[in-house]
């Protein structure tokens, strides 16, 4: 393919039957179908997920974004009776940023109640972002006990009491994310252990997954799109035990966009530097990887900048085949489906 069409939003189109855009998680989460794509080699195998600790060797690291989603989406009343809901994106004492998925005529000004009697007055709109004022001052704990699970808008049904467990990773420590860190799913207590068992160390980052993660790209020219910005920790000690990975010849699995935006975003002259702030990284083909050797992904949304950082990594024509036997092979897609593990 000609490197300009690498950057045409139609290059990161393909065609996905619904039925196979996962509902439902599996009984046991590491019976998700893994396909492992080697670049060096060429290849394409197909594997479940419990098989993964054969594809790492001892000293490697496997990096895990331990961000906890909490309850985003949050229903609220007009005066006039019409509902409006909001995914939150921030709290900040008592005002809180959100963005509009639900609701007309939305103004400065406008009140908005919850029905534990909780009033919202809009003090700025722009486009779908809203700024609003609480009644009383709020922290995050508090709207996670007034929302709800926010499942994906493909997934489609409401949340079931099982979503509360399966749609958290079970490495999830910090609230903050509004969607799950998805190719983290997969993982149970047992597969930890297994790793730790083969010599693998496990170290988390926190990436709190807000819309930056998966906005759609509008733009023709994917190079003129911008990310919502994310807020992402390094500890002192997860970039030390990555940085003595790297400096051993050792391979970084990243588990997830997120745990690649989060150390490649920290990474300064070959080296993880702890600390913490928000990240605008966009990554798209042509991007050069410091730290990331391995990835564990999900299968992404057509033209979604998720799909580009996979396609930087993977290539271009090896990711997309890729994209076209997993729905030849009926792959299950999206949050709640399988997963490709590239080396």
């Amino acid at each position: 393919m000609k490197r300009s069409s690498l950057y045409h939003i139609e290059s990161y189109q393909y065609t996905l039957p619904s039925e196979l855009i996962a509902q439902k998680p599996l009984e046991h989460r590491e019976e998700s179908r893994m396909m492992v794509v080697d670049r060096r080699k060429g290849t394409r195998e197909h594997h479940l997920f419990k098989e993964l600790p054969a594809f790492l060797n001892d000293g490697d690291v496997v990096v895990v974004n331990d961000s906890r989603v909490f309850h985003a989406r949050l229903s609220l009343q007009k005066p006039t009776g019409g509902r409006v809901d909001l995914l939150v994106l921030k709290v900040m004492a008592g005002r809180i940023q959100a963005y509009l998925e639900r609701g007309k005529n939305i103004y400065s000004g406008l009140e908005l109640f919850h029905q534990t009697g909780l009033a919202f007055r809009v003090l700025k709109k722009e486009e779908r972002f809203l700024e609003l004022e609480a009644s009383r001052e709020l922290t995050l704990e508090e709207i996670d006990r007034l929302g709800r699970l926010p499942l994906p808008p493909y997934i489609k049904r409401e949340p079931a009491p099982p979503d509360e467990e399966r749609y958290q990773t079970v490495f999830a420590r910090e609230p903050g994310s509004i969607a799950a860190p998805t190719a983290g799913l997969h993982f149970s207590e047992t597969m930890l252990q297994s790793l730790q068992n083969v010599g693998v160390d496990i170290v988390t980052v926190t990436l709190h997954v807000s819309l930056g993660t998966f906005q759609p790209v509008k733009v023709a020219d994917i190079r003129r799109h911008r990310v919502y910005p994310e807020y992402y920790r390094i500890s002192s000690e997860a970039a030390d035990r990555v940085n003595t990975a790297l400096e051993r010849g050792r391979r970084v699995l990243c588990v997830g966009t997120t745990t690649v935006r989060a150390l490649e975003t920290s990474v300064r002259d070959g080296r993880v530097v702890p600390g913490e702030g928000k990240t605008e990284l966009y990554i798209y083909p042509g991007f050069h990887f410091q730290v990331t050797g391995a990835l564990l992904t999900n299968f992404h949304l057509p033209c979604s900048s998720l799909l580009m950082l996979v396609c930087a990594f993977g290539g271009y024509e090896t990711i997309m085949d890729a994209y076209r036997e997993a729905v030849e092979r009926r792959y299950r897609f999206y949050s709640y489906g399988d997963c490709m593990l590239i080396l």
